[in-house]
C-alpha cells in the first residue's frame, strides 16, 4: 500500500515539537528525556503525532507511506509497541496511548487502558481519530462521533452530534467541526475551552490540554480557554493556511 505524498506538518507534545518535511523525513526539538525526539532516521513518513503528556512522559508517532507506524519515546504502557501495525491511514497520540486508523475503517490502540480508552476493537466505519488524555474519539462515515474512555466531565456526551467533519480532543474536552463551519464542544469547561458556540466559518480545529483553536476560512485564527502562557494570543495571526494549500 502506498499512501499520499507527505505534506509538511507539525505536531506539538507537552515539551517537544516534531516537524514532518516534504521529503518524508522528520525532525524534532525539545525535551528528549525519553527519546521522543529520536526521529533523525525516520523516512517515507506522511504524518506525525505527538503524545501530550503533562508529566513530560511523552512519545512521538510517525505514519509511513506503506501504512506501517514508527514510535519513539516513553513506553511504560507499551504505547510505542506499534511495529506490528499495518494498513494504517491515520494516527493519534494521547497521554500514554497510541491510536491507529486502518484503511478499512477499523481502529487499533495500545497503551494505558485504565479508563477503557483503548477499547476500540469493535469500531467500524471510522474516517478520523483523536486522542485526549483519557478518552479516544472516532469520526464515522455518517458524520457522527463515537467515544470511549473517561467521562468525568461529560466529554463523551456526543450521541446527538451530527454533520461533523473534523474532531479534536483535549485533556478532558472534545470538540467537533460541523459541515457548516460552526463548532460544538463537550466536556470540562473550567477555563472556557468549550466556549465555541459563536464561532463561524471554521475550516480546521485543534485542541490543547485546556484550550481550543479554530482556523477560519479567511486565514485568521480564534482561540478560547486557558491563556496562562499566552497560548490563546492569536488575534493578530493572518494568512494562515492548511498544509498544502
Amino acid at each position: 500500500m502506498n499512501l499520499v505524498k507527505p505534506l509538511p506538518s507539525i505536531a506539538a507534545g507537552y515539551r517537544h515539537t516534531a516537524l514532518l518535511k516534504s521529503d518524508g523525513t522528520v525532525t524534532a526539538v525539545g525535551d528528549n528525556k525519553y527519546g521522543q525526539c529520536d526521529v533523525s532516521d525516520w523516512c517515507d513518513m506522511i504524518t506525525v503525532a505527538a503524545g501530550n503528556a503533562h508529566t513530560g512522559n511523552a512519545h512521538t508517532i510517525g505514519l509511513k507511506s506503506d501504512g506501517t507506524v514508527a514510535a519513539v519515546g516513553w513506553n511504560k504502557y507499551d504505547q510505542c509497541d506499534v511495529s506490528g501495525w499495518a494498513g494504517i491511514v491515520g494516527v493519534a497520540a494521547g497521554w500514554r496511548r497510541s491510536v491507529g486508523l486502518k484503511w478499512d475503517g477499523t481502529v487499533v490502540a495500545v497503551g494505558r487502558n485504565n479508563e477503557g480508552q483503548c477499547n476500540v476493537s469493535d469500531w467500524r466505519d471510522i474516517v478520523a481519530v483523536a486522542a485526549g488524555d483519557w478518552h479516544t474519539v472516532g469520526l464515522k462515515t455518517d458524520s457522527t462521533v463515537t467515544i470511549v474512555g473517561n467521562n468525568r466531565y461529560g466529554q463523551r456526551n456526543v450521541s446527538d452530534w451530527h454533520d461533523i467533519v473534523a474532531i479534536a480532543a483535549g485533556y478532558l474536552h472534545t470538540i467537533g467541526l460541523k459541515s457548516d463551519g460552526t463548532m460544538i464542544a463537550a466536556g470540562r469547561n473550567h477555563e472556557g475551552q468549550c466556549d465555541v458556540s459563536g464561532w463561524h466559518n471554521i475550516v480546521a480545529i485543534a485542541a490543547g490540554c485546556t484550550h481550543t483553536i479554530g482556523l477560519k476560512s479567511d486565514g485568521t485564527v480564534v482561540a478560547v480557554g486557558n491563556n496562562e502562557h499566552g497560548q490563546c494570543d492569536v488575534s493578530g495571526w493572518r494568512g494562515i493556511q492548511l498544509s498544502g494549500n
